[in-house]
């Protein structure tokens, strides 16, 4: 009998999200399974590989490791972000906007801006512009940046519930996506998803970020909730949830403790510069396996194989071809025998001799046979028989008594046995009365459940009637008033309305965000 893969129906389809313009642009989501399971289902788009390069050189924060492949251009975006591409194979090229947090460099909207025209100028391939999570300043450099690149289709992140309406607005006035940012939360991202489609944006002009953690920080929880949403999207038919994700991992992954940690700090973590590389990747591989489409990760080495996973997983092929880490580094070992602790070869001696005396006695015990103990064994009580003397016979008195306890004796035991039984009498016919009892309330209950069931089954009854009867009611009054409308319109068809511009003239984004507070205010 051939072998036969239980399949899993799916009743749901993520749905597909275009970022870029032209012959670079890349098609994100379609899946019609869970991650990978294209025994299932198509997965028409495979995930894609972005690349992170920073807004400002970050050398001297970074390890060796992730400086050393970018070392020659991590001064130039633009530079740095045409090597990520050209030589590195980067999908997408995400500008990570760290200068203009207010509590650092707090770089202005404007050279945030005109920094990100240059980078997406320089490249042909989607670009991704990532603020700090500061509401307020991340609105206002992302407004900025998608007025700028108008038409370029460009993502902006993060987009939280703080500052969804600002660049929501800007991002429908200028032709952008946008990166709805939950923390860590199904109905979180969902809800950020119907306020962005309140304002208008398309689904397909989203991507989820459902928020990601490094590898061992709190991983699982965002593994969890990643997982939660492809299951409600693709089983549940979840239409707010049906779209693609993105992780950020490369930026959680490198700013924890472990990857920046040298030979001298952490000797026995192996290797600093393979270490983070590793780190990276298997985040990244864990992160798709839970449903993302786009992982963002920093060094090539990650890259490489990841896109690898990626090839194996949709096509097959054996993961023993894939090569290792190539280092770029030379960093001596660590001497692990110097620092490792002395060995103990004291084997207890001194322990030793005690527990060879009870091994001794305990076997000299049970060598030594056991005397049982012999016991007097008590003789049977003889039975006292009343001697009589032979040859006397009884008297007719003796007969007399003798009769007389006998009827006692059967008097007595008549009339327990009569007792006893007018006790089992009583004793059943209790039995029977609680028995009877009981059916009659289990009786009187169930008339009463059918009762208020037939009494519920009417109610419903009418409440569905008398709900039908007012929806026609409503209809047949919107079907008057929008024929009403229709007679004005004709009416006013053809006449022209006199219109006086306004004194101060209003931008896109403000006509769009003004339109938008009225309709809520409306609501």
């Amino acid at each position: 009998m051939a072998f036969e893969i239980q399949k899993q129906p799916y009743s749901g389809l993520i749905g597909e999200t275009i970022v870029g313009v032209g012959v670079g642009a890349v098609k994100l989501g379609g899946e019609e399974s869970y991650p990978f399971h294209i025994f299932e289902g198509k997965m028409p788009n495979p995930p894609k590989i972005a690349m992170e390069i920073w807004d400002y050189d970050p050398s001297k924060e970074w390890p060796a490791a992730a400086v050393e492949p970018f070392k020659d251009v991590i001064s130039s975006p633009e530079a740095w972000a045409k090597k990520c591409v050209n030589e590195y194979g980067a999908d997408i090229i995400v500008l990570q906007l760290k200068s203009i947090d207010p509590n650092g460099m707090d770089r202005s909207a404007n050279e945030a801006a005109e920094l990100a025209k240059r980078v997406s100028d320089a490249i042909n391939v989607p670009m991704v512009c990532w603020g700090t999570a500061n509401n307020q300043k991340d609105e206002e450099v992302l407004k900025k940046i998608s007025e700028l690149c108008e038409g370029k289709n460009i993502s902006l992140a993060p987009v939280e519930e703080g500052n969804h309406k600002g660049v929501g607005a800007s991002a429908l006035g200028y032709g952008q996506t946008i990166v709805s940012s939950s923390p860590i939360d199904v109905n979180l991202a969902k809800q950020l998803n119907i306020l962005l489609g309140n304002l208008g944006v398309k689904k397909n002009k989203i991507i989820i970020d459902p928020t990601t953690g490094g590898l061992g920080y709190g991983m699982e929880y965002s593994y969890s909730v990643m997982e939660r949403i492809r299951m409600a999207a693709l089983t549940q038919e979840d239409d707010k949830l049906q779209i693609p994700m993105i992780s950020n991992i490369g930026n959680e992954v490198w700013k924890s403790k472990e990857a920046g940690q040298g030979i001298d700090e952490a000797p026995t973590l192996g290797d600093p510069e393979k270490r983070p590389i590793l780190m990276e990747a298997v985040a990244s591989v864990c992160y798709l396996l839970a449903g993302a489409d786009v992982v963002i990760l920093r060094h090539p080495e990650s890259v490489r194989m990841i896109r690898s996973f990626i090839d194996l997983m949709a096509n097959g092929g054996r993961a023993s071809d894939v090569q290792g880490v190539s280092k770029k580094i030379d960093i001596p070992e660590a001497d692990l025998i110097s620092i490792s602790p002395a060995p103990n070869l004291d084997f207890g001696g001194a322990e030793q001799a005690p527990k060879e005396e009870k091994t001794k006695e305990k076997k000299k015990l049970a060598a030594k046979p056991k005397e049982e103990e012999k016991k007097p064994v008590p003789k049977k009580e003889e039975k006292a028989v009343e001697m009589k003397p032979k040859g006397k016979p009884e008297s007719k008195v003796d007969k007399e008594a003798e009769e007389k306890d006998r009827v006692k004796a059967e008097e007595k035991a008549k009339a327990e046995a009569e007792a006893k039984a007018k006790e089992e009498a009583k004793a059943k016919a209790d039995q029977e009365a609680r028995s009877k009892m009981e059916a009659d309330a289990k009786a009187k209950a169930e008339e009463e459940a059918r009762a208020k069931a037939k009494a519920e089954a009417e109610a419903k009854s009418k409440a569905e009637a008398k709900e039908s009867e007012d929806l026609q009611a409503l209809r047949y009054r919107r079907t008057l008033e929008r024929e009403k409308h229709e007679a004005e319109k004709e009416a006013l068809r053809g006449k022209g309305l006199p219109k006086t511009p306004a004194k101060d003239q209003l931008d896109l984004v403000e006509r769009l965000t003004k339109n938008l507070d009225r309709i809520h205010k409306r609501n």
